[in-house]
Formats: C-alpha cells, sequence, structure tokens
C-alpha cells in the first residue's frame, strides 16, 4: 500500500510542479509584454530625438544613421541648465513643505482621530477631483496682485497644496499601520509628543515617508498646466521648457524628442536609483 501511494502521490507532484511552471512563466512573458507596451513610448521617443527632422517624420523605421543635430540645436536654442534648476528647485522644495504640513495633519489623524477625521480625509481628497482648470482664474489673479506670477516661491505654493492631499493620505496610511504600543511604551518612559515623532514615528516609518516623498517630487517634476500658465521665463521648469518647441509652424518632432529626452533623463535616474526605497516604502505595513 505504501508503495502504491508515493507512485501515485509522485506524477501528481510532478503535474503540479510542471503546472506552477507554467503559470510562472506566462506571468513572466504577460508582464514584459505589459512592461514593452508601457515604455515602447519613452524608447521611440530616445530614437526620435537622434534623427533630423526629415527622418523623423518620413523614416519611421528603427534602422537609421544616428545623428546629435537635434540636441545640438535644442542646447543651442535656450539654457537646459537653467530650466533643469528651476524644476529641481520646484519640487524638492514643495515636496519638503508639504511633507513638513503633512506629517503632523497624519500623525493627528492616526493617533489622535476624532469624529471629524474622516470627513477631513474624504474632503482632502475630493479637492483632486476639481478640474485645475476651475481654479486657474482665481489662483492666477491672487499670484498677480501679490507678485507670484513667474517666481519659483509661488509654483512651489502652488504645488505644495496640489500634492498635499495625496501626501497626507498615504502617510495617514503608513501611521494607521504603525503599532500603537511602540509610542504608549514612549510616553511611559516621559518622551513628549516631539520626542515620539522625532525618534519613534519617523524612524520606524522612514520607508513610507521616503516613498511618498519620491511621489510628490515625481509629481511635481511632472506637472506642466501650472507652470505653463504662472512662468514665462524666469521660474519656467522643464515642462515648459518641453512646450517651447511647439511653434504655430507645427511641431519639430526631432527637436521636441531630444528636449523631453533631457527633461525625463534626471528624474528616470532618480527613479531607477530608488526603485528598491519606492517599492519597500508602497508596500509598508501590507505583510505584519
Amino acid at each position: 500500500m505504501t508503495t502504491l501511494s508515493s507512485k501515485t502521490a509522485a506524477p501528481r507532484s510532478v503535474s503540479g510542479w510542471r503546472s506552477a511552471q507554467s503559470k510562472r512563466i506566462l506571468l513572466t512573458l504577460l508582464g514584459w509584454s505589459v512592461a514593452l507596451v508601457i515604455f515602447f513610448p519613452i524608447f521611440w521617443m530616445i530614437l526620435t530625438g537622434f534623427k533630423t527632422e526629415t527622418a523623423a517624420i518620413a523614416d519611421p523605421s528603427l534602422i537609421f544613421s544616428p545623428t546629435l543635430e537635434s540636441y545640438q540645436d535644442v542646447h543651442a536654442r535656450s539654457g537646459y541648465a537653467r530650466f533643469a534648476l528651476n524644476s529641481v528647485a520646484v519640487a524638492f522644495g514643495s515636496t519638503f513643505f508639504a511633507l513638513l504640513i503633512a506629517i503632523p495633519s497624519a500623525y493627528a489623524m492616526a493617533f489622535l482621530p476624532t469624529k471629524r477625521t474622516k470627513g477631513t480625509l474624504l474632503w482632502m481628497l475630493s479637492t483632486k477631483m476639481l478640474p485645475s482648470v476651475g481654479v486657474l482664474v482665481p489662483i492666477y489673479l491672487i499670484c498677480r496682485d501679490v507678485g507670484l506670477l513667474d517666481t519659483r516661491t509661488g509654483l512651489i505654493i502652488i504645488y505644495t497644496l496640489m500634492n498635499l492631499p495625496i501626501v497626507v493620505w498615504m502617510l495617514y496610511t503608513f501611521f494607521k499601520d504603525m503599532p500603537k504600543d511602540i509610542l504608549e511604551a514612549g510616553r511611559m518612559d516621559g518622551a513628549s509628543t516631539l520626542q515620539e515623532v522625532f525618534f519613534l514615528l519617523l524612524p520606524l516609518t522612514l520607508p513610507g515617508i521616503a516613498s511618498t516623498g519620491l511621489l510628490s517630487v515625481i509629481l511635481s517634476w511632472n506637472e506642466a498646466f501650472w507652470s505653463l500658465n504662472l512662468t514665462t521665463s524666469s521660474a519656467a521648469p522643464l515642462t515648459a521648457y518641453i512646450a517651447s518647441f511647439s511653434s504655430p509652424e507645427g511641431l519639430f518632432w526631432a527637436k521636441l524628442s531630444a528636449a523631453s529626452t533631457m527633461a525625463i533623463a534626471p528624474i528616470l535616474i532618480l527613479g531607477w536609483m530608488t526603485q528598491k526605497q519606492m517599492v519597500r516604502g508602497l508596500t509598508f505595513g501590507a505583510v505584519k
């Protein structure tokens, strides 16, 4: 009996292993297919940047003679460094202030909730559903009257308020997963509220805070609506830099692709270097 059962169990285990391998291969192929679909436009944009304007329009093939003509024209037309510096200042500045406001707000909502906490969170999230063009006129008039048009300060304030609901929601989720026993132990040892936040909460939720900050930087870096409407030259970031290659005569595809590649290169490198921290932070608290 033992021999027969072992013989029947062996084919079942082999068939189960083969089925698991087949599923794994199918999921891998599916994942690569989705990745190719998502990243193909970026790949095509990078290739187009190494073509001439004529080749970019008339020759869509992948085999061509690469040239740096478009990059040279883009660099000669306007100062890339100035636009890039504006993007860095605005993206990281708005992220810093968003975290500065969101950390105490999320702490209060997670550990000192009231009857209005859920309503406040839903109200903050509902502000993201409002189209930006709906508040363009009042915000433009306010920035004009207080002298914030075409300034980094104006963009930092706008981007901070724009990303604040998402930052608060994400930090609230991370803080909510934090065991309250740790904070209670700190209180029993005589820790103040500030000591709780700086020496207990922030170190333990650092992956979540880092991923939230990275997401805020990416959102600010890619924001185009407000930068195009509130800046002209002095504080214009890379999104306005890309838009400047669109003219009434038409789109210069090769130059536009070269400018876009130069604009997204820093944030792509940052995302690639911090992908482990991003994934770790976004899955923070998912497995206990």
